[in-house]
């Protein structure tokens, strides 16, 4: 069985819609004539970074879209269908877990050992999951399928129960221009979804592009940040997608990066996430040890634990632990980190659930 072959045969193109085609350049007339995006297309924000993912392997198309978004709803890709993909990733929340309960729940109500990371943006990233355990999003799918704390499902019965349903060969054949569905192409679908999911319409956004000015508070606060916090929360991605001990804790259960590494000086690293839309993604860290933005800045300002590989940014030259910040100086930083949030993304219907 070819779990992982790609797509096996493509729907034949007539000459006139190849014309079409080009001439549109993917996009569509409206009724006066004037040329509209493709909502369906990856399109990179002007101030972004060239994507990461190999596009050129799995192309966004409309029916793709729409197929992986259908997959990511779906709870038969868990055991019991009891759970699916939208289930600890809610587009309220940017697409992070919507339920304050800290760790994320699983199947049979099972705990896991890490709080479930947003998903936007993903087409800049390098490495996922907490440790970058994962190297292409493609991949992704596939741990919390097999996860016992998550879906708990084997790839081979979840493709089995997708045969079994002629609704899914034929969303696979307008999708792929095949009516084989297997694993390869399974993946496709949801990176199609998940793709798409771009993030760059904040105030702070506009901000840039000059199209609003910002409060005197939130001045102040991007201010401190740069100052503070932006040599790991960079760029307009706010991640320098490396992976650091911010002291959080003495001992770690979960040794992070080091699961991969090997390596001893990695143990209680974690990835550093971005800050886009911090606002909607509580609990926050790996743990969710916290639960407000005024409990992290807390933790910086004065909640920093030592150990053998604290970040040494947070050891200051007197030797004291974390970033000197007064409480004013907290609320300003949390001002700011309010403006990242995209209400256009997390209310598009692009995305919500049919």
């Amino acid at each position: 069985m070819l779990l992982f072959s790609k797509r096996t045969t493509t729907k034949p193109l007539t000459l006139f819609g190849l014309v079409v085609l080009v001439m549109l350049g993917g996009q569509s007339c409206t009724k006066d004539n004037t040329i509209t995006p493709n909502v369906y297309e990856f399109q990179k924000p002007a101030h972004f970074p060239e994507p990461t993912y190999t596009f050129n392997n799995n192309e966004l198309t409309e029916a793709g879209f729409k197929l992986g978004k259908k997959i990511f709803f779906d709870p038969i890709l868990s055991r019991d269908s009891s759970i699916s993909c939208g289930t600890c990733h809610s587009q309220a929340t940017a697409f992070a877990d919507q339920q304050l309960h800290g760790i994320s729940v699983g199947i049979d109500n099972r705990l896991g050992i890490r709080n479930a990371l947003p998903l936007f943006n993903l087409a800049f990233y390098k490495e996922f999951f907490w440790d970058g355990g994962v190297t292409h999003l493609d991949f992704v799918p596939l741990n919390a399928i097999a996860s016992p704390f998550e879906m708990d499902e084997d790839i081979v019965v979840v493709l089995q129960k997708m045969r079994n349903s002629g609704e899914y060969t034929e969303l696979f054949e307008e999708a792929f221009g095949t009516s084989t569905i297997n694993t390869g192409l399974l993946m496709d679908a949801l990176a199609q979804y998940m793709n798409r999911m771009v993030s760059a319409n904040s105030k702070y956004d506009q901000f840039l592009d000059k199209k609003v000015t910002l409060t005197t508070q939130e001045q102040r606060g991007l201010q401190l940040f740069n100052a503070n916090c932006e040599s790991c929360h960079s760029g307009v991605l706010f991640t320098n997608q490396g992976y650091h001990n911010n002291g959080i804790d003495v001992v770690f259960p979960d040794s992070g990066r080091a699961l991969i590494s090997a390596n001893p000086a990695d143990i209680g690293k974690f990835r550093v996430p971005s800050l886009r839309n911090i606002d909607r993604t509580a609990p926050y860290m790996h743990s969710a040890k916290f639960f407000t933005l005024e409990d992290v800045l807390a933790h910086y300002a004065s909640g920093v634990q030592s150990s053998a590989t604290l970040d040494s940014r947070l050891i200051q030259p007197d030797g004291t632990l974390g970033i000197a910040l007064s409480q004013q100086e907290q609320e300003d930083i949390i001002a700011f980190l309010k403006t990242l949030t995209d209400f256009e993304f997390i209310n598009d219907p692009l995305f919500f659930q049919e």
